[in-house]
């Protein structure tokens, strides 16, 4: 069986805000709730905290993206994104570019 997708609670908690200003709280809440069932939530500790400070400090990205790659760098996988901040980003970012072709 493989292995559920993780992602942080800070990149979670911005699912919500987005959601929330777009569609409301009750369907923000809800989508939440279905990411929970689908994906490990990790909420970052120290050495997180401070892996996706360095990512900030030497990238121009968002506070929440280096928290996303953080988090995908530290257990080895890929981060899956269309985000241009973290697709232009250096080759060696674990990265999975979904935006259409």
């Amino acid at each position: 069986m493989a292995e559920r997708p993780v992602m942080s609670w800070i990149n979670l908690g911005e699912v919500y805000c987005v959601l929330r200003r777009a569609v409301g709280a009750d369907q923000a809440a809800e989508v939440v709730r279905d990411l929970r069932r689908r994906v490990e939530v990790e909420l970052p500790d120290e050495v997180r905290v401070l892996e996706a400070a360095a990512i900030k400090a030497d990238h121009r990205l968002a506070y929440a993206d280096a928290f996303a790659l953080a988090t995908a760098m530290a257990h080895g996988a890929r981060l899956y994104t269309g985000d241009p901040e973290l697709v232009d980003g250096p080759e060696d970012w674990p990265i999975e570019d979904l935006r259409p072709v």
